[in-house]
Parts: structure tokens; sequence; C-alpha cells
């Protein structure tokens, strides 16, 4: 019966340990802003330049051969189109989408 409450004690002094441990992380919380870090801006601009420019047209050309290679082969899938044009306009005006919403103000 003593083990039982030696343990017991144990388990009420890590939770004790922790919840301290919690309060005391939370006390020295700075506070957090959005979008201030502009650790990532460098890189972000040169893959969006790239997808908005020669990257997205690579992209998109390579897909739409890779659909007429196999509308060659014999066999017809609306996705050989679809896929294609959807990457074309994913390409285009996905990028601009997707950055604008990134970056709006919530």
């Amino acid at each position: 019966m003593q083990s039982v409450r030696k343990n017991s004690g144990r388990a009420e002094l890590a939770v004790l340990a922790l919840i301290a441990l919690a309060l005391a992380l939370f006390m020295f919380a700075g506070p957090a802003s959005a979008g201030a870090d502009t650790t990532f801006d460098t890189a972000l601009t040169k893959f969006t330049d790239f997808l908005e420019g020669s990257g997205g047209k690579i992209i998109t050309v390579l897909s739409l051969a890779g659909g007429i290679v196999a509308l060659a082969s014999g066999r017809f899938s609306m996705g050989q189109i679809a896929i294609p044009v959807g990457v074309g306009v994913g390409a285009g005006t996905g990028i601009p989408i997707v950055t604008s919403t990134v970056t709006a103000t919530i």
C-alpha cells in the first residue's frame, strides 16, 4: 500500500511541475505578429517568378506533350485533355490566387 502512495505522490509532483512549466512559458511568451517574418521572402519571390514565367510554361508544355503521347497510343480519356488544361490554368492563375490568399491580412 505504501508503494502505491509513493507512486501517486510522484505522479502528482510531475503534473504540478508540468503545470508550473506551462504557466512559466505562458507568462514569458512574447507577442507574435502574423506575417512579420521575412525569412523566406527571397525564395518565395524566385519560386513564384519561375512558375509564373518560363517554368510554368515548361510544365504546361510537358503536361500537354504527355497527353498527346497518351492520345497517340490509342487510348483516349478526358484526363488527357483536362490535366494539361488544369496544369496551365493552375500555373497561370493559381499562383497569384494562392499568393494573395496567403499574404492577405486576416
